[in-house]
């Protein structure tokens, strides 16, 4: 792509997160240094006249989230109608986020003759569905195994009701080293837990949508120098952020779409280090964990629309809610074997007054 960016062709590159674009923005500086490839990065949270000024320079690249690049084809501070190359980065992140019409919008602005590189971690069958809309007779590529987790990764999960999951949560971080990412479902959720965690005398800060760009920055700096230990995170740091020195991920709430699993756990064993996944299962995720078991163990895919609240559907071996015992972690291999450790944790019954 780099040599037809030498002559007269410009490139439009779409990303479902400001973290990604940023990194991809990093990234091609470092390689077009000797190329004087101009690029510009249009993405919510930054103010609109700094990205006016980037565009002024008419640049060879623009990297952007969707719904920023619709404010300015709206604005007309952009035009995309001579964009030689498309680049459709983590086609699926996008389509999970909800941002289709905003795609099928901007192909409107695109000429019909260009090249369209798609990229997709996976390619469940809505995706290869609804990429026909943008490639014309596609060559597929597949790079390394789909739908499995790094080899360096050591999966594992954990059965705890809602009541135990915070103690639970603050003993595993007491008995693991090292920098730690928590996942959890909603942006106040992550706010809440890690109000609660500094209070418990751990070093966490939240990031999530809500946070202005330079904020997500600042957390995500501070957790690359080490300043805090742990970062809790919605599915916004899912992908896109490459920090090498995390070790372990924790599913505080388990992720609505199985993919997701597989690019929350990524987060750790970058590189060909040795990571460690653990994952909360409450009496409420029993559905959603077993489309992830056949995800990951088989390959298999589970449409969306299957997902639901498992609430009438809570099986016994989940133990009591209180002072319940004998909680085994269970492991994903690579050879789609289930595998049990014998360790057992919280056997030592609460007081409940």
């Amino acid at each position: 792509m780099i040599h037809l960016l030498k002559i007269k062709t410009t490139a439009l590159i779409l990303v479902p997160t400001r973290e990604l674009a940023t990194q991809i923005h990093s990234t091609l500086n470092k390689v077009t240094t000797s190329y004087k490839i101009n690029s510009a990065v249009l993405i919510g949270g930054e103010p609109m006249p700094k990205q006016f000024m980037q565009l002024k320079k008419n640049p060879k690249v623009i990297i952007g989230t969707p719904g920023r690049i619709i404010d300015h084809l709206n604005r007309g501070s952009l035009k995309i109608d001579r964009i030689g190359i498309t680049v459709l980065d983590e086609m699926d992140r996008m389509l999970d986020m909800g941002m289709k019409e905003q795609l099928e919008e901007i192909n409107k602005f695109l000429p019909e003759k260009r090249q369209v590189l798609m990229f997709s971690a996976t390619m469940p069958k809505h995706i290869i569905a609804v990429s026909q809309k943008y490639l014309n007779n596609p060559i597929r590529i597949t790079v390394g195994a789909t739908n499995k987790a790094a080899a360096e990764i050591k999966q594992e999960s954990m059965h705890v009701s809602d009541k135990e999951k915070f103690s639970e949560l603050t003993k595993q971080l007491g008995n693991r080293e090292g920098s730690v990412i928590i996942f959890v479902k909603t942006k106040r959720s992550a706010d809440q837990l890690a109000k609660m965690l500094k209070y418990e005398n751990h070093k966490a800060e939240a990031i999530h949508g809500d946070l202005s760009q330079r904020q997500r920055e600042r957390v995500i700096l501070s957790f690359r120098k080490s300043n805090h230990r742990i970062m809790v995170a919605t599915d916004v740091a899912a992908r896109g952020l490459d920090i090498p020195h995390t070790q372990h991920v924790i599913n505080y709430d388990l992720p609505m779409c199985p993919e997701d699993y597989l690019h929350r756990i990524g987060r750790t064993g970058r590189a060909g280090a040795t990571g460690h996944a653990l994952s909360f299962i409450s009496p409420d995720d029993v559905i959603r964990w077993r489309a992830i078991d056949r995800l990951v163990n088989k390959g298999e895919t589970t449409p969306r629309s299957e997902f639901r609240s498992d609430k009438n559907n809570r099986k016994r071996s989940f133990g009591k809610r209180v002072g319940g015992e004998g909680k085994k972690f269970n492991s994903f291999d690579n050879n789609r074997k289930k595998t049990f450790d014998g360790n057992s944790y919280g056997n030592k019954r609460k007081k409940v007054s």
